[in-house]
Parts: C-alpha cells; sequence; structure tokens
C-alpha cells in the first residue's frame, strides 16, 4: 500500500514538472514570436542588468501615486536642463517647491542648492516638466533636484552633453521620422550624402543587440529625415513612446539622444486650411513687447501665431495667456535648445503646415508694414494672394524686404510701443524675410532664417516694396539692444562677444564685440525719417477716448481715465 501512495506522488510530481516545463516552452516561444512580429528578424533580446535609479515617492494627501523621475538631463553652457516625468494626473511643481541641487564628482552630500531659474512644460505634454537650473563653468559637476519640504533628492540617468545631441525628433505624415540632431557640424545650406548615415532606433543604445537600423532619406545641416521601420509604426503606442531615435556615421560612433519621435496626425494635404496666414518666432525675455506686435498684425490679417520660447525668464507665459484670453489664437512652445533657430522654424513649419495656408516667419522686433496705404483690416491676406500671383500653385514663397529702423535719438523705452517710437531708419533695405507655404518646403526642410527651400516645382517672388515691407525695429534703445549680446540663436550666426565674422550684416556696425554703448548710439542708424507706420497706427488704433493705443499698460490706461474724469469734473463744476 505504501509502495503505491509513494508511486502516485511521483507520478504527479512528473506529470506536474513537464506541465510546468511546457507551459514556460509555449509561453517563451509566444513572447519571443511577439518581438520577432514588432521589431523583425534583427532584433535578438538578451538580458541586460542595470541598476535602477533611486526615485522620489510623491503623494497627494495621504494617497501614493507613482514615482517621479528625473527623465533626461541635458547641460547647456550656461544652465541644466532637467527633464521630470511624472503622472499627469499630478499637480504640476512650482519654483518654490524645488531647489537645484550640486554635487562634486566624488561626494554624495550636495555642495550647493540654488532656486531654478524657470520650470516649463507643454501644455500637449502635461506629464513632462522642464526645470532649468543656473549651471557655472566648473567641471565635473552634478547636477540634480531636491523638494524644498523634506530635502528628497531625485537621481537621475546618465547627463547628455548639448554639443552632440538628437534633442527631438517627430514622425512625418508620410511616415518618415525627422531627427534635429546638434553636433553634426553639417555645411550651411548643402545636402550631405545621406548613404554615409543611418538611423538608429531602441530602448537602450548601450547594447547593440537593442537596436533595430533603417535608412537615411536625406540630411542638411542640423535635420535628418529616415525610413520608419514598418515593425515600429505597426507597432503599440505604448512600446512606439517609449522609444528613442538617433543617428550615426557608419562606421562611427551614435549620437546621444533623447528624441522620442511623436506622431503627427495624417491630414489630407489637399484639405483647405484653417486659417490662410500665419505667424512663426523664436524669442527670448520679449514678453513686453509681443502684445504690440500680436495686436497690430492680428489688425492687418494674421490669424494664428506659434511661439517658440527659447529659455525666456521674464513674464512671457502670463503675457500670452493674458492674449489667448482675449481670443488671440497663439500658443508657447517651449523651445530650450540654443542656437537652433533654423531647427525651430522648420518644425514650427511642420506644426502650421496641416492649419496654415501661409506662414511667416519674423521676429518680435519685425513688423509687415503696407506703404500703400490700403485699409488695415486683413489687408495681408490679400497682399499675399496677389504677390504671389492671384493663387497661382508654382509660387510657394513670397520675400518680403526688410528696413532696418534705429533709436531714433531715443534714450529709453518708447512708452507708446515701437511703431510710434522709432521713426528714423537705414535708406536702403537689409536683407528679407518669408512667408512661405508649408507644402512647398523641400523635404530637407533646409532653411537659413531669412528663407527656405523649395521643391523643385515651386519658385519665390519678391514682393513689391511699395505694397510690402517689413519695418525691423533692429537697432533700439540701448537697454533693449544688449540684451541681443547674451545669445544669437541662429546656428550659423556668430555670438556679438566672439572675435569672428566681424563684417557681418548680422553685427551692428561700428559696435565690435563688447556689450559697451558707444555715447552716439542714440543718434545712430539715421539716415531716414520713415513715419509711415506709426501714422497708420495712431490713425487707426488710438483709443479717442483715452488717447492710449491698446497694448499700453493698463496702469497707465486707467490713470490716464482718472485724469480725463477729473478734468470733467472740473468743467462740470
Amino acid at each position: 500500500m505504501k509502495d503505491r501512495k509513494k508511486s502516485n506522488v511521483w507520478s504527479r510530481f512528473f506529470w506536474c514538472t513537464i506541465f510546468v516545463v511546457f507551459s514556460c516552452v509555449i509561453f517563451t516561444s509566444f513572447t519571443f514570436s511577439t518581438f520577432r512580429l514588432l521589431f523583425g528578424k534583427s532584433f535578438n533580446p538578451v538580458l541586460v542588468l542595470t541598476w535602477r535609479n533611486p526615485v522620489m515617492e510623491a503623494k497627494s494627501g495621504n494617497s501614493p501615486v507613482p514615482a517621479i523621475t528625473i527623465r533626461e538631463t541635458v547641460l547647456l553652457p550656461d544652465q541644466a536642463l532637467i527633464f521630470l516625468n511624472y503622472p499627469p494626473s499630478y499637480c504640476l511643481f512650482t519654483k518654490e517647491e524645488l531647489d537645484c541641487v550640486y554635487f562634486s564628482a566624488n561626494s554624495t552630500r550636495p555642495q550647493l542648492k540654488q532656486p531654478p531659474l524657470q520650470i516649463d512644460y507643454e501644455p500637449e505634454q502635461l506629464n513632462n516638466q522642464l526645470v532649468r537650473c543656473p549651471l557655472n563653468q566648473r567641471r565635473g559637476v552634478i547636477v540634480s533636484l531636491a523638494f524644498k519640504s523634506d530635502g528628497h533628492i531625485l537621481v537621475g540617468p546618465t547627463t547628455h552633453r548639448w554639443d552632440s545631441l538628437v534633442y527631438d525628433a517627430l514622425v512625418d505624415r508620410d511616415n518618415t521620422t525627422i531627427m534635429f540632431v546638434k553636433g553634426l557640424n553639417l555645411r550651411r545650406e548643402r545636402v550631405s550624402d545621406a548613404a554615409r548615415f543611418e538611423c538608429v532606433y531602441g530602448w537602450d543604445f548601450r547594447s547593440p543587440k537593442f537596436l533595430l537600423r533603417s535608412d537615411v532619406v536625406s540630411i542638411a545641416q542640423e535635420i535628418v529625415r529616415c525610413r520608419t521601420p514598418l515593425s515600429i509604426l505597426s507597432g503599440p503606442q505604448g512600446v512606439k513612446d517609449s522609444l528613442k531615435v538617433s543617428v550615426r556615421m557608419k562606421g562611427g560612433r551614435m549620437i546621444d539622444s533623447i528624441a522620442r519621435p511623436g506622431f503627427k496626425n495624417k491630414l489630407d494635404p489637399k484639405t483647405r486650411k484653417e486659417h490662410e496666414v500665419c505667424v512663426c518666432t523664436m524669442l527670448r525675455n520679449q514678453g513686453r513687447f509681443i502684445k504690440e506686435w500680436v495686436m497690430y498684425h492680428a489688425r492687418i490679417g494674421v490669424q494664428r501665431w506659434f511661439v517658440y520660447d527659447n529659455n525666456s525668464e521674464d513674464d512671457i507665459s502670463d503675457v500670452i495667456e493674458t492674449l489667448q484670453s482675449g481670443n488671440y489664437n497663439i500658443t508657447r512652445h517651449v523651445w530650450p535648445w540654443i542656437k537652433t533657430q533654423e531647427a525651430g522654424f522648420a518644425h514650427c513649419a511642420l506644426r502650421a503646415r496641416d492649419v496654415c495656408e501661409w506662414v511667416g516667419f519674423i521676429d518680435v522686433d519685425e513688423f509687415f508694414h503696407l506703404p500703400s496705404g490700403l485699409v488695415l483690416q486683413d489687408v495681408l491676406q490679400e497682399v499675399v494672394r496677389n504677390q504671389s500671383g492671384s493663387g497661382l500653385g508654382n509660387v510657394g514663397e513670397v520675400r518680403v524686404s526688410c528696413y532696418s529702423f534705429g533709436p531714433s535719438g531715443l534714450k529709453h523705452v518708447p512708452p507708446r510701443g515701437v511703431m510710434v517710437g522709432y521713426t528714423c531708419r537705414l535708406a536702403a533695405p537689409e536683407r528679407h524675410k518669408s512667408i512661405v507655404r508649408p507644402e512647398a518646403l523641400n523635404s530637407t526642410l533646409m532653411n537659413v532664417v531669412h528663407h527656405f527651400h523649395l521643391r523643385n516645382e515651386f519658385v519665390f517672388v519678391d514682393a513689391e516694396k511699395g505694397m510690402l515691407v517689413i519695418n525691423h525695429y533692429k537697432y533700439q534703445v540701448w537697454e533693449v539692444f544688449k540684451e541681443k549680446f547674451y545669445r544669437r540663436v541662429a546656428t550659423y550666426v556668430a555670438d556679438w562677444q566672439e572675435d569672428q565674422n566681424v563684417g557681418s550684416k548680422d553685427r551692428a556696425p561700428g559696435l565690435g564685440t563688447r556689450a559697451v554703448e558707444p555715447q552716439d548710439w542714440s543718434d545712430r542708424f539715421c539716415e531716414v525719417r520713415d513715419m509711415g507706420l506709426k501714422n497708420r497706427v495712431l490713425g487707426s488704433f488710438t483709443d479717442p477716448h483715452t488717447l492710449l493705443l491698446p497694448w499700453q499698460d493698463a496702469k497707465e490706461r486707467s490713470k490716464k481715465r482718472r485724469r480725463r474724469k477729473g478734468r470733467h469734473r472740473g468743467l462740470l463744476s
């Protein structure tokens, strides 16, 4: 009897073992076949042991929420960009809740704490928040974040250097992936040999077995377009959201990447666009000027504004929210990448393409002006139609001449705005800016800020100077102009502090490389007195009761009303 019981036990154990082994084999086969279906034959999964980064557990009341982590850290020359990742339902951090903490290379104790310069987020991606920390020039410093409430320190993954980095990417409507890359050092306005490069997709670039490669379609300046593998296009959304993409020269090293390719909506390019004329701009600390720029251009026919904010530290976000509440269709896009104006404008062209027939690329100190004296309301749309050949299909760009205005004898910021304050300019136009049809752009998206490269079937036209020009308030009073010494945003334009291209038109003539105010600055650049736009603005925008312009300070507006009411009471008495 005992032998029979023992035999039954061993029999059950044997068949249970066989069942477990068989189940494991079936599960493993299914898992690996799923990987192959998603990634193709080149995907070879291997086990990789990594240290888990310490994370901070955040709490909302008594209920814990998933861990908040540092997703990426990028070191710019003067600040560290720290990208946080956490659930969308959690409240965004403020500058009052966080400290930037600094460690030496061989220490685990923070050597210094400083408040963040700014905290930003993308309205479209509320679970990604960007904290900008000041950074000194000492080498070997590690930057992180800590909660002021309890001192808990966040620890992130490897820090990236800005001089060699894939910093943004998206999948275009033709299913190619477009990458924005720093450190390729390709020549200006030249298309490079795509066959020398390859694109790389994966989660962990340290292991070649986890990578999926694809061909580069085009490569020029800082923009790479590559063929997106079908396995990625058809893969689950969660998998696609976690993938990174990079580029490497064949036989060379791969460039570091923080770029996860976002997927654009695929609208029919033949569909009529929601807006006829839009504007893209890139700015830094221009909050006090943007109201005038938006309100004026809204009157003459601009319908949509895309503002790329390049590390502002003023109240620009508050000003834009105020404009939005006034029904101006304006959005702010966080663009922290320094000296990447060409890439930023290419990125903006892609965003605007689905909703805008024409897009102007101008700065906040540049204003479209119609010398002919046409009626202001929405006139820009009519002028663009006429200058582009009344809708002829082969015009893809209208180039508009720029007239550069000087300080016009002023020493302080004009209270009524730049269009009324600055009235003296150089006689000859300097360069041009463009209004383009996004559908007409070359697939490389190559541009040099002033104009884009078009597809072969499209041409550009020069706007008649009697119909449309740009008043460029380039040389303003010194307190405004000196801000340009801090950083130039264009990739191929030298910073003014650097002793190169001193004779370039991008520099102020005779100023050199030092941010020191010349004694005669307020009287420079004055060859022609031009009152055209000033008179148009005063005649069309002045409030008949307060005599103020709509963009003037609200306190000044209410003060003016009180003075007028006081005078009125005096007359009645």
